[in-house]
């Protein structure tokens, strides 16, 4: 089915989004630490950008379990 192929890559590109973000969150983090200035991380942005990516990820999962939902009625459907 179409639709589960579809959700499952905006699934995978959510979830590399949140990591992406996290990893330059942490990197500012540990360079701020060792040079003890101040960072040019936009920590609202990045924050900002972890919740689109959780949402995205939400939503994408809600469109699997519909697609799920709607296949297992097909199967139950009797002629």
């Amino acid at each position: 089915m179409q639709a589960l192929s579809i959700a499952a890559a905006g699934m995978m590109a959510a979830a590399d989004r949140l990591s992406s973000s996290a990893q330059r969150v942490a990197a500012a983090g540990a360079q701020a630490d060792r040079v003890e200035q101040v960072n040019d991380v936009d920590y609202v942005k990045e924050r900002v950008g972890q919740i689109s990516a959780e949402v995205d990820f939400k939503a994408n999962a809600a469109v699997i379990r519909t697609a799920d939902q709607m296949s297992g009625a097909l199967l139950n459907l009797k002629v």
